[in-house]
C-alpha cells in the first residue's frame, strides 16, 4: 500500500469516528433513551406554561414581580378551601426544602395560592396570595390541581415541572439543588 492510499484510508477513518459519533447521539436522542441518573423527580410538562402573563396580587395588596428578582425561582400551590392536616404538612416540607437550599435560598420563593391553617409554618419566603382563577385555570391544563399538587415556576416565569399529590419532597430538593446554582 503507498502513502497516498494510506492517507485516505486514515482520512476516511477519521471522518467515519467523527460522524458517526454524530449519527450514535442522534439516534439515542430520537429514539427516547434518557440517562437514568439525570431525570427530574417531577412531571416535565410538555408545554411550558407562561405564568408572566398573568398579574399575581400578594394577600397584602402588594403586587408580585416576576421580574424584580432575577434568577428565583418559584414553588406554586394552590391550596383548597377548609384545608387542615395536608396543607400543614406540604407547608412544613416546602420550609425544610426552602432550609436546605441555605445561601442560595433567597432564589427560592413559595406562592401560596389559598387559605392556610393558623399551625402552618410560615418562612420568609412564603408569599401568600389572592386568588387568581386565570392562572389557577392556566395551570390546572398541565393536569388536575385535586390533591395538593405543586408547581414548579422556572427564573423566566413559566410552569415547568408539576409535583403530583403526595410528592417525596426530598424529590423537590433533589431538583432544586440541579436548578439553583
Amino acid at each position: 500500500m503507498n502513502n497516498k492510499t494510506r492517507s485516505r484510508i486514515v482520512l476516511i477513518t477519521i471522518t467515519l469516528i467523527f460522524f458517526g459519533s454524530f449519527g450514535a447521539a442522534g439516534l439515542l436522542r430520537f429514539s427516547g433513551w434518557q440517562p437514568s441518573g439525570r431525570t427530574n423527580n417531577g412531571e416535565l410538562l410538555a408545554e411550558p406554561i407562561d405564568a408572566t402573563q398573568r398579574q399575581l396580587v400578594r394577600a397584602n395588596g402588594e403586587v408580585y414581580a416576576w421580574r424584580a428578582q432575577p434568577s428565583t425561582w418559584r414553588i406554586v400551590v394552590f391550596a383548597p378551601a377548609n384545608c387542615a392536616t395536608p396543607c400543614v404538612d406540604l407547608a412544613a416540607a416546602l420550609e425544610k426544602v426552602w432550609r436546605t437550599e441555605g445561601r442560595h435560598a433567597d432564589r427560592l420563593h413559595v406562592l401560596w395560592f389559598g387559605d392556610i391553617p393558623d399551625s402552618a409554618p410560615r418562612f420568609r419566603n412564603m408569599f401568600f396570595m389572592r386568588d387568581s382563577a386565570e392562572f389557577r385555570q392556566q395551570v390546572a391544563q398541565a393536569g388536575t390541581l385535586e390533591g395538593l399538587p405543586v408547581h414548579l415556576v422556572d427564573p423566566n416565569g413559566f410552569v415547568v415541572l408539576r409535583y403530583p399529590p403526595g410528592f417525596d419532597a426530598a424529590g423537590l430538593r433533589r431538583d432544586l439543588g440541579r436548578l439553583i446554582k
